[in-house]
């Protein structure tokens, strides 16, 4: 041998140097997303979308899930109905993303709603986590929680909007990057969730996430921006005006309302039963039973199916055209929804496959073509933003997604409740399971109103990209880390 080197040297050195790659490429991109818009961008994305939200919100997703079944009481309908109140802050996102564009705080735009968003977040954890409330004050105190996320989110979301405005070929990069960080995070959850409510309970869960709640008010501290001491309030009322006119003059756009009509009917078609779900793993007779431990699991491999839904697109298919794939989205989304059917008639018994392992087959599928349908909305969303009022409208835009969320949780709730399924009657659940899935595939009618064309290019007419009416007062507010002030934008790229 020459040399003298061992047998298996050469494919032990392969594979070191394989996995070196596997480290070393999202290192590389990370750097090049740093180095196009600033590490403060992939810092901020990665703190909201990773931390507060993945993290924290998965946790507190499965905390609300048992704080509302165990402590609170309530039926599955009126669990689905409640989790719609608390998702309103997000419908109103571009009331914050005004407010943080026309409206500065003793002196500053971003750090004043920056720590509105922790300390509002810290105190409605800690209140939930150290008493026992109503059912009403306990709906005020979670929703003052989804206001806190909300507020915080649609500044990464107008960092988002904009850089996918001046450099339209990393916006999929981009909206990749906020899905892994999500993805990440929830996935970590969702593990620690279980076993944490199987510890300290749902409330004292809660006290846990006064942390993450409380993690915008780093971001409101290391924020660096320009202190206006001496800003004219009397320019607010006219700012908000032509923010408002330039909105409507872009909602206007055949090529921005179609597309924004076709995910609010996709998502509100697609209803949302989980709490029945839920309450059918957790139950001794109709269900499997499952533990707190099984149920945090379950969600952890959800978002290990989100995770790679993300990777898929990113890798294989950000660059088909969003028609075909909303296509194959939503007929997919609507056969893995046959999976709930297959689980709740118990037709996985009959061929040997227990309820865990089919569940968990269940959900990481689920959640796999769920990112997969997400994406190339997202993707396209992005490219909607006129200049000059990126992040509102981009916030307009995802509280049309929310408003969609809203309306398939109400449904859910109502189908639910009609059906008579309660926290131990389960008989009709298959049927609700039913319908849901031929819904969910009802939206392929209205696939003409997406764009079909290079998802890379731009999508808005020139005469609205380069249109100064009412957006003009607007220009160089939008929502940005201090890195990004820095940067010239490309003109209509």
């Amino acid at each position: 041998m020459a040399g003298g080197e061992l047998p298996g040297e050469d494919d032990a050195a392969g594979a070191v140097g394989w996995g070196r790659q596997w480290v070393a490429a999202p290192v590389r991109w990370l750097r090049m997303l740093a180095t196009e818009m600033h590490w403060s961008f992939v810092v901020g994305v990665v703190i909201t979308y990773g931390v507060s939200q993945g993290l924290g919100g998965s946790m507190n997703r499965v905390s609300t899930k048992y704080y509302m079944k165990d402590v609170q009481k309530v039926q599955p309908s009126q669990s689905q109905f409640y989790w719609g109140i608390t998702s309103i802050p997000w419908i109103v996102k571009p009331l914050w993303g005004l407010l943080t564009d026309v409206l500065p705080l003793a002196g500053y735009r971003r750090r004043p709603y920056f720590l509105l968003s922790g300390f509002l977040g810290i105190f409605s954890m800690l209140v939930l986590s150290l008493y026992k409330v109503h059912i009403f004050l306990a709906l005020v105190l979670l929703t003052a929680v989804s206001a806190s996320a909300a507020i915080a989110d649609v500044t990464i979301d107008a960092c988002v909007a904009q850089n996918s405005i001046s450099h339209p070929s990393l916006a999929s990069d981009m909206q990749s990057l906020c899905a892994f960080s999500s993805s990440i995070g929830s996935l970590l959850g969702f593990v620690a969730s279980g076993i944490l409510i199987h510890l300290i309970g749902p409330m004292g869960l809660f006290g846990l996430l006064s942390i993450t709640s409380g993690l915008p008010l780093i971001l409101g501290f290391i924020l660096e921006e320009p202190h206006m001491p001496d800003f004219d309030y009397k320019k607010v009322n006219q700012k908000f005006l032509d923010a408002c006119k330039a909105i409507w003059a872009t909602l206007q756009c055949g090529a921005v309302w179609r597309p924004s009509l076709y995910m609010y009917m996709s998502l509100a078609l697609s209803l949302n039963i989980s709490e029945g779900m839920f309450f059918w793993y957790t139950d001794a007779k109709g269900g499997p039973s499952f533990s707190q431990e099984t149920v945090g699991f379950l969600f952890s491999i959800g978002s290990v199916g989100s995770l790679l839904g993300a990777v898929l697109y990113h890798h294989a298919l950000k660059s088909h055209p969003f028609r075909d794939l909303c296509l194959w989205t939503q007929v997919l989304f609507g056969l893995s929804g046959m999976l709930d059917l297959v689980l709740v008639l118990r037709l996985n018994l009959r061929y040997g496959v227990p309820d865990y392992i089919f569940a968990v087959v269940d959900e990481g599928v689920t959640q796999l073509i769920g990112r997969l349908k997400w994406m190339p909305l997202l993707v396209l969303s992005s490219k909607l933003c006129p200049t000059g009022i990126e992040g509102t409208f981009f916030a307009l835009l995802m509280s049309i997604d929310n408003a969609g969320l809203l309306s398939s949780s109400w449904l859910g709730g109502m189908l639910l409740h009609f059906l008579k399924v309660t926290r131990t009657e389960f008989g009709n659940l298959w049927l609700a399971i039913l319908v849901r899935n031929i819904l969910r595939i009802s939206p392929l009618c209205l696939l003409f109103l997406i764009p079909g064309g290079d998802p890379n290019s731009s999508i808005l007419p020139t005469e609205i990209l380069n249109s100064e009416d009412g957006t003009e007062a607007l220009e160089g507010e939008n929502l940005e880390l201090v890195s990004l002030v820095a940067k010239s934008r490309d003109n209509n790229t």
